[in-house]
């Protein structure tokens, strides 16, 4: 597969993926709704719109479909819950149709989701793909998102989907936010367990679901050991040098600053990524200290 179409290609994750990509060779193009703005090769689309360069999808032999509004960029107002859902289910139902028309149709299809489809908040216990949906806004969001994605298997095109935990990475992510502060602490009792896993090892694991034709289905993308968030704030705050405090950000302040999206940090899931390793994937960042380490020296 050297043709390798992206959407959501200029966020965080789509540019870790983009540069992996080219640097095997391999030539990337995404789907934008502005394709002058960027360097990179780009087709036009705007899933609100209904409308797509067809163009894109003869030429992609792959796709990677990551668009999305980010979902904690800004406070959960009703229009804003609604551009969270829309631009997931309307992107994924656009590439669906569109795709159905194409005659030589791309080779794989591997979409992003989000451990969010179990819900804010799981506990202790391991979280297998198997598991069913939470009943929260993020879960109904995922849920939705992930039955207009596997549609696209139906026409032929092997589909994997990928429910991405917490997003280790020095310019952007999680650790950006927790760091922001002049002292770190932790989100509310900070014994909520967060499911993390290396920007690295996240595009490896999209180009790795590209190439490897036994993959199909669901897969959870986390790395292999949760952590708390707590000890996830601590080891980040020493290996960026900043002072940590056990004192937890009370779970009510959090609220009133976040709204409903406080749910989402004070919540937590320790998933599961046995099946993906089952594949014969390997984690690269699988520890903790090994991702801070290539994250801030």
């Amino acid at each position: 597969m050297q043709k390798i179409l992206i959407t959501g290609g200029s966020g965080l994750i789509g540019k870790a993926i983009t540069q992996l990509l080219e640097e095997q060779g391999k030539e990337v193009a995404w789907l934008s709704r502005n394709p002058e703005k960027y360097a990179q090769k780009a087709y036009y689309w705007d899933p609100v719109q209904y409308k797509i360069d067809q163009e894109s999808l003869y030429w992609a032999e792959g796709i990677i479909h990551l668009a999305g509004e980010g979902v904690a960029d800004k406070r959960w107002t009703e229009s804003r819950k609604k551009d969270i859902l829309e631009s997931r289910v309307k992107s994924s139902r656009l590439l669906f149709e569109e795709l159905e028309k194409v005659k030589d149709k791309p080779k794989a299809f591997v979409s992003s989701s989000a451990v969010g489809y179990y819900g804010f908040d799981t506990g202790d216990k391991l979280i297998y793909e198997g598991e069913p949906p939470g009943r929260d806004f993020l879960a109904k969001v995922v849920k939705e998102w992930e039955s207009e994605v596997e549609k696209i298997q139906e026409i032929k095109i092997r589909t994997v989907i990928f429910r991405t935990g917490i997003v280790l990475a020095k310019d952007g992510g999680a650790l950006k936010e927790m760091l922001k502060p002049p002292v770190a602490a932790p989100l509310g009792s900070g014994r909520q367990y967060m499911s993390w896993i290396h920007l690295q090892d996240l595009a490896r694991m999209f180009i790795f679901a590209l190439e490897n034709h036994g993959l199909s289905g669901i897969y959870n993308a986390v790395g292999p050991v949760p952590v708390t968030n707590s000890v996830l704030t601590e080891r980040a705050a020493s290996f960026k040098d900043k002072p940590f405090v056990k004192i937890g950000v009370p779970a009510f302040a959090l609220k009133l600053l976040l709204g409903e999206m406080a749910q989402m940090v004070l919540g937590g899931n320790r998933v599961s990524s046995e099946k993906i390793e089952g594949t014969g994937f390997k984690f690269n960042y699988g520890d903790l200290n090994q991702a801070l380490q290539q994250i801030f020296h």
